[in-house]
């Protein structure tokens, strides 16, 4: 149990930005796929915006073009879990 009477620590919280309005010449394609492997896990889910710091615009076009390099075979559904 931590001492009652002990300084609190502030901790820096990192401000999340979206990358695609920061950056204009970075575009959202499902051809890209280095990019886009950016925002899946190692499990090949979808990082929430509330994570990846992307607004609401951009996250919905990173999931469609996620989607899309799914079908396509470019990105992997989910791992082949061998344990």
């Amino acid at each position: 149990m931590a001492n009652p009477n002990a300084p609190r620590r502030r901790f820096y919280v990192r401000r999340k930005f979206c990358r695609f309005c920061a950056d204009p010449n970075l575009k959202i394609s499902y051809r890209n796929v280095d990019i886009l492997r950016q925002f899946i896990t190692d499990r090949g889910k979808i990082i929430p915006r509330r994570i990846s710091g992307n607004c609401a615009r951009h996250q919905r076009q990173l999931t469609l073009a996620i989607k899309r390099a799914r079908h396509l075979a470019l990105l992997p559904y989910t791992t082949v879990g061998h344990e």
